[in-house]
């Protein structure tokens, strides 16, 4: 069975709207090679709108390699957009999802492959309300942003995760490798 891995970056404050953070050479070539890992990637429609911005440098690259790798990478991996208000997708990788959030992900879970990533904040939470993510990583950037969407936001319930692993990057950040710990 397919894990369905949430990777985020934020802030030490919890700050994670794609804007805040501090990304880097190492960061981007770590998410390159994670991308590399994985069949596809769920996006929320702001979400999946802001990645976009990875697809002008396919036209027009950067003179920093690891930004270059990484638009390759992002616009070769396939996206599953989750919207109530885009009805269809410019970028050739994309596609909008045809069933509920809950239906799609039970149903790739169980699919053979690799690894499902999930970008969006929005649906980082409503798949840990649904008990449906195997392992959270949060990448942690050494910065307070002080305004922004904060990442746990509107969860009621408590939900107990174990570290499994990290990493720590030169910059200062680092990921955490959570998985659900079963009570």
């Amino acid at each position: 069975m397919r894990k369905i891995v949430a990777a985020l970056n934020m802030t030490i404050d919890g700050i994670c709207d794609h804007t805040a953070g501090i990304p880097d050479e190492e960061i981007h070539q770590h998410y390159t090679e994670l991308l590399g890992q994985g069949d596809a990637i769920l996006y929320g429609r702001t979400t999946y709108q802001l990645m976009e911005f990875w697809r002008t440098f396919l036209e027009n690259p950067s003179e920093e390699k690891s930004m270059n790798d990484f638009a390759m990478a992002i616009d070769n991996i396939p996206k599953i957009v989750f919207s109530r208000t885009i009805k269809n997708v410019a970028w050739e990788s994309a596609t909008i999802a045809k069933r509920d959030l809950k239906n799609e992900v039970i149903e790739l879970k169980h699919q053979p492959g690799k690894d499902i990533f999930v970008g969006s904040r929005s649906l980082i939470i409503q798949l840990i309300k649904l008990e449906l993510i195997d392992e959270l990583q949060l990448c942690i950037h050494p910065m307070v942003e002080g305004k922004g969407l904060p990442l746990f936001e509107n969860l009621n319930d408590r939900t107990i995760f174990k570290l499994v692993k990290n990493k720590t990057f030169k910059s200062g950040a680092i990921i955490l490798y959570y998985q659900p710990k079963n009570e």
